[in-house]
């Protein structure tokens, strides 16, 4: 989690500085987004209910980000780690009409240079169009509960030693319960309040926010030692995650959102773990790492039996560089664990680097198949 996104539906920026038009976009083609270190120029701010496509062009500075948002901030889809001079592609899924709003993130932090977005008429959806579908995101709906189910019970478990003031027991539970959340963060990005709360870095709180959550308490464990307010903080964890499951239970998910997903997640690697920024106290990136590539490698197997009958060679593609990115994973393990990332060699960062670009490039390519 690299970015806080605490900013209702009803606070929009000024229009003219995300607004390219007001013309239906009308099937002709992928709606285009300008974005620079000050702009966020949508080509259309209406569309018709169905997959819409956005082709996101960064011509500014700085590595940004593209977000369209439902009510709450919850995310329909994203593309992140958009480097200056690049565009890339956001396939989502909206069959339902609505107000909506698009956001650039240059920089990927803040809220983003926001406007509104219209989505008219209604549409079916894929998975009840397509049985084959309505498996996939069945099958993946039974991941993200096996999942938040365990992240749940160890989340208490973790708190329960914070709470105990047993150091040694808090840090040797604190990389293995994250891996559960890692595995479907971008689930839990779905709601824009509980992701802040539950993930936020330190480096990216907003002024006036309050750090919480499981890298406030990563701090206290391995710098700070533990503070007064260390098990409000605990507690205040497992409220969240509680919170979280709950709404997980609810969530309908669809086709794109898996595609979208098992991409997000090595964005996720890329733009944090690889860095060393995620787990900067503990060093722990490793198995946050490990995690991402699970999930991903949980959405791309729910999908699999379309992706096989659409494209043979993209899958065949994807599953020999997450082989290859498992291979490097694999060299560096530990015991139960990994390697601290303070340990790698700068070769090695380089290589995990190169590995990782290598497969998000097949995997990008997965939410236009599953779209088709």
């Amino acid at each position: 989690m690299r970015k806080t996104l605490i900013v209702g539906i009803a606070a929009l920026l000024p229009l003219a500085a995300c607004s390219g038009g007001n013309q239906q976009s009308g099937g002709g083609g992928p709606i285009t987004v300008s974005a620079s270190d000050t702009a966020c120029e949508v080509s259309s701010t209406t569309a018709n209910a169905g997959n819409l496509t956005f082709e996101v062009n960064n011509k500014g500075t700085k590595v940004t980000e593209f977000y369209l948002y439902a009510e709450g901030d919850r995310i329909m889809g994203e593309v992140e780690n958009i480097a200056p001079g690049l565009t890339r592609k956001l396939t989502v899924e909206v069959a339902e009409a609505g107000t909506y709003q698009t956001a650039c993130k240059p920089g990927m932090a803040g809220d983003g240079i926001r406007g509104p977005f219209t989505v008219t008429g209604g549409a079916t959806k894929q998975a009840d169009a397509n049985a084959e579908l309505a498996a996939a995101t069945k099958s993946y709906a039974s991941y993200v509960a096996s999942q938040t189910a365990a992240l749940q019970t160890e989340t208490q478990k973790f708190a329960d030693a914070v709470k105990s003031g047993n150091v040694a027991d808090a840090k040797a539970r604190y990389a293995t319960t994250r891996v559960y959340y890692e595995r479907i963060e971008p689930v839990a990005e779905k709601f824009g309040d509980l992701d802040p709360a539950i993930d936020v870095r330190e480096a990216d709180l907003e002024e006036g926010q309050q750090f919480t959550g499981f890298h406030r308490l990563e701090k206290d464990l391995w710098v700070s030692g533990l503070q007064p307010d260390s098990g409000q903080i605990a507690d205040k964890l497992v409220a969240d995650v509680n919170d979280l499951v709950n709404r997980a239970k609810t969530l309908e998910l669809n086709p794109l959102d898996l595609a979208n997903g098992a991409k997000e997640l090595l964005d996720e690697v890329a733009t944090g773990k690889i860095t060393g920024e995620e787990e900067t106290f503990s060093h722990t990136d490793l198995w946050d790492f490990q995690a991402n590539v699970d999930g991903s490698k949980g959405a791309v197997q729910a999908l699999r039996p379309i992706l096989q009958a659409k494209d043979p060679q993209l899958v065949s593609t994807v599953d020999s560089q997450f082989a290859n990115v498992q291979k490097l994973l694999d060299a560096v393990r530990n015991g139960d664990g990994f390697r601290y990332y303070t340990e790698l060699s700068q070769d090695q960062v380089k290589e995990f680097a190169s590995a990782v670009d290598a497969l998000s490039e097949p995997l990008s390519k997965v939410a236009e198949v599953v779209s088709q």
